[in-house]
C-alpha cells in the first residue's frame, strides 16, 4: 500500500513591496512521502515570490504527467508561469521553456547547485524565458525548522529578499540569480 501524503496547511500574511502585491493567503500543499519539509518550505517561498491569481500548486512529484510544482495558467490554457523546484535535468528544463512563457527554477541543495548548473548551462542559455535562482542553503535548512502541519505566518518581500516567519522565529533569504535578469 502507498503511503499518503502529508497535508500542510498555511496562513500567510504577504507583503511583496516589490510587486505591490498584498494579501492574506490560505494555501494547502501535500507533501509527497519522499519530499522533504525544507522543499515543502522551498515551494511555499517560491509560490509566495509569484503569487497571483491564478497560481497553483500541481501534484508536482506525485503527477504522472509532466507537471512543475507550481503553474500559473492563461484563461485559455496557456501555461504563462512553470515553476520547478530542486535540480531538474536539462531535458526537461528545455521541455518547459517551449510550453510555458515564463519558466523559473528554484534550485536549492548548496554544493550541489553548481556542480548540477554547470554543465547544463550553456546549453540553457538561449532560452530567454528561463530564470534560474538559487536559494542558499542555511536559508533553505532554516526554513524546514518553520514547517508545521498547521501555520500563520508572515512573509514580507523586498528588494529581492524574502524574509518569513512565524511571529517567534524569522528567517532571512537572499536569492542568487544564476540565469535570468
Amino acid at each position: 500500500m502507498a503511503t499518503k501524503p502529508t497535508i500542510y496547511k498555511f496562513k500567510v500574511q504577504v507583503s511583496d513591496m516589490d510587486r505591490n502585491f498584498y494579501d492574506e493567503l490560505t494555501l494547502t500543499i501535500a507533501q509527497h512521502p519522499s519530499e522533504t519539509d525544507e522543499r515543502i518550505m522551498v515551494r511555499l517561498v517560491a509560490f509566495l515570490l509569484h503569487a497571483s491569481d491564478g497560481l497553483k500548486f500541481t501534484e508536482g512529484i506525485s503527477a504522472e504527467e509532466d507537471e512543475p510544482d507550481i503553474w500559473g495558467k492563461s484563461h485559455t490554457g496557456e501555461i504563462e508561469t512553470w515553476i520547478d523546484i530542486g535540480l531538474p535535468d536539462e531535458k526537461r528544463i528545455k521541455k518547459a521553456c517551449n510550453r510555458a512563457k515564463n519558466v523559473f527554477v528554484y534550485a536549492y541543495g548548496g554544493r550541489a547547485v553548481p556542480m548540477w548548473w554547470q554543465p547544463i548551462s550553456e546549453n540553457l542559455s538561449r532560452h530567454k524565458n528561463l530564470k534560474v535562482i538559487v536559494l542558499p542553503q542555511p536559508a533553505t535548512k532554516q526554513l524546514a525548522e518553520l514547517a508545521q502541519r498547521t501555520i500563520s505566518l508572515n512573509c514580507t518581500i523586498q528588494d529581492g529578499q524574502i524574509w518569513p516567519g512565524d511571529g517567534t522565529n524569522n528567517v532571512f533569504v537572499e536569492p542568487e540569480m544564476l540565469k535570468g535578469a
